[in-house]
């Protein structure tokens, strides 16, 4: 893809991925459904999950599968308020794009 996401962007489509995963997901399977949206690398991912629990949209817990920890990620109520000002945001935005290119036809 041509766009690239920026910060506020890959927040909202990580937020909306976990959003789909009422149990959480763990940060492999996040990056891999995120993949199937965007272009995006493991070590731009984990750094959003961090950025998104610290700001306390997303809540972490841990589960011990064959001897290794895997870290869940589970949106928050606050989570869920800034997924849907995205939403918003991004409806007003798509349509003032629209509305740009609409011009060009």
């Amino acid at each position: 893809m041509v766009f690239r996401a920026n910060a506020e962007l890959l927040d909202a489509i990580v937020l909306s991925v976990i959003s789909r995963n009422k149990e959480g997901i763990y940060g492999y399977k996040l990056t891999q459904d995120v993949r199937q949206i965007i272009e995006i690398s493991e070590s731009t991912c984990y750094p959003v999950l961090r950025r998104l629990h610290n700001d306390n949209y997303l809540e972490e817990y841990t589960i011990v599968i064959e001897s290794r920890k895997r870290h869940y990620y589970k949106i928050s109520d606050e989570g869920v308020k800034k997924l849907l000002w995205y939403c918003d945001e991004w409806r007003n935005y798509s349509i003032q794009i629209e509305n740009i290119f609409g011009e060009i036809q």
